[in-house]
Parts: structure tokens; sequence; C-alpha cells
């Protein structure tokens, strides 16, 4: 065995284990405290476009900062829709899926380059050299905000809140706690972890934005939720084997050789998201006020 295509395949799955990560543990967040967004793809796509133009603009942090803010934005107009103004929160996702496809291409349009951007070398994230080859420095930031997170909601007062917010909220708003705000602010937060990510795509892996350049990591981040329920070092575990299995066809394309076509392998991302969902997604309990939204009596 060529012990040098196995490092390129971890390398690769840890690339694309970092999207997929930040993402769900932001939803777990957002949804810990009653909200769901399937609009993370498009959060992904917005955030990946706004970060290249931030990375040109200023550098690889600014770029990242800005996919964090307009991921924060996101998340923000998000909770305001559905928190304050009672939106349903599937549709409110599904907008902000369709409004991203289009502000991308149209952006793409307006830059001259239609369907693809490239960020120069000079504004790209600089990557660390390790004994695995050079990986990025939110390879790392991805493998400890699990953690963090795991011990923010289990441990903290603050996290105690979110899931009394979620389970309960009529007992949290008796108990003196402003339900509104709380979502407010775990969705907001969920977001800047989803435009981190995206950023992350244009700005610190593949150094370009295109139209596509999502590919359903959104939608893979969701099924990453399912899959955890809504445990935080689970969501790291599922990242890791989506970004596995998203990683496999781009390896296969470099062996001299190909066992089977890469195009096959290209479905298996997917095939595995709808195998867990299908699997798991009746045995996971979410908090009892998922998805509706509080009425103060």
């Amino acid at each position: 065995m060529n012990w040098s295509y196995v490092l390129d395949l971890l390398r690769i799955s840890l690339h694309a284990m970092v999207p997929i990560t930040l993402t769900a543990i932001g939803e777990i967040i957002g949804e810990t405290a009653g909200l769901f967004n399937i609009g993370l793809e498009g959060a992904l796509l917005i955030s990946a476009f706004v970060g290249a133009l931030g990375a040109k603009a200023g550098g690889p942090v600014v770029g990242l900062l800005a996919g964090m803010g307009v991921g924060m934005a996101i998340g923000f107009v998000f909770s305001v829709i559905c928190t304050y103004w009672k939106g349903t929160q599937m549709i409110a996702g599904i907008g902000i899926n369709l409004f991203a496809m289009g502000f991308v291409a149209f952006g793409l349009i307006k830059l001259g380059a239609p369907g693809f951007h490239a960020v120069p070398a000079e504004a790209q994230l600089a990557k660390l050299h390790t004994p695995l080859g050079a990986l990025s420095p939110l390879i790392f930031v991805a493998l400890v905000v699990p953690f963090l997170t795991h011990w923010f909601l289990r441990r903290t007062r603050a996290g105690l809140i979110l899931k009394a917010v979620g389970e309960n909220p009529e007992a949290a708003d008796v108990a003196g706690i402003n339900v509104h705000l709380t979502r407010l602010l775990a969705t907001t937060f969920g977001g800047a972890l989803a435009g981190l990510a995206g950023a992350y795509l244009s700005v610190g892996w593949f150094g370009s934005v295109t139209k596509e350049i999502s590919a359903g990591r959104g939608f893979i981040a969701l099924a990453t939720v399912v899959f955890s329920g809504l445990n935080p070092i689970l969501a790291l575990v599922g990242g890791l084997i989506f970004g596995f299995f998203q990683s496999l066809a781009t390896w296969i394309k470099t062996l001299p050789t190909k066992p089977i076509p890469w195009q096959f392998v290209d479905m298996l991302p997917y095939i595995v998201t709808l195998l867990v969902v299908s699997g798991v997604v009746g045995r996971v309990r979410f908090p009892k006020a998922l998805g509706e939204p509080y009425k103060r009596e």
C-alpha cells in the first residue's frame, strides 16, 4: 500500500469535515433553544461569496470575519422573522436558500466572472505544516469547538437556559427568562459558525467561490445534527464520517488506476446522508418546543 495515498485521503477528509462540523454545531445551539433553520445551505453559499470578497479586500482574517458577520446577519434575520414575527421556520429557511442562489449567481456576474471567482493566493488563509501535510488552522478550530460547546450546554447556566427555552418556553418565561432574546442570541451565534464555515470554503480551502460551492454541505450538516441527537461531540463524529465520504471521490480521482468510477463515489455522501436520516430520525429526541413559535399568554 502506498501510504502517501492514505495520508492524502486523511488530509482531504479533515478539510472536508470543517464546514460540516462547524455548521452542525451552530445548528445544534439554535435547535437546543427551539429554532431549526434549514437555510444552512444558503448561509454557507452567501458567506463563501462575501468571505472571498472580504479576503480580497483586506486579507484572509478579514475574509473570515466578513463571512462570520454575514452568517450572524442571516441568523439574526431568521430569528427575528421566526421569533418576533411568528414566521414559519421551514419557509424562512427555504427563503434563505433561494435568496442565496440568486444573490451569489448575480454577484458573480457583476464581478465579471459568471459562475466562478478566484481568491488571490495572498488573500487565502495560510496552512500549517504538520506531519500529515499542509492543514488549515480551522481544522483544529473545528476539532475543539464541539468539546467547548458540549461543556457549555451541559455545565453552564447559559446552556441550561437554552435547554429550558427549547423544552418549555412557558416555564422559562415564568422563571424570568427572556425567551425571544435567548432564541435570537442562540440563532445569531449559530449563524456565525455557519458563516465561518462558508468563508472557510472560499478563503481557507478551495481558494475560489462558485455558485455551487456549498454542494449540499448545509443539508449534510442538518443530517449530522439528526445523527448526533444534538450532541456536539457526536456531531464531530458525524462531520468526520460525512467528510470522509465527501473526500473519497476526490481521492479516487488522484489514483493512477481507479477501482470504481469516481462519479459513483461522488454520490456516496448523499446516499449516506439519506440512510442516516432515515435510520435515526425516529429515534432522536428533540426539544419539545422545537419549531414552535412562542406566544406569550
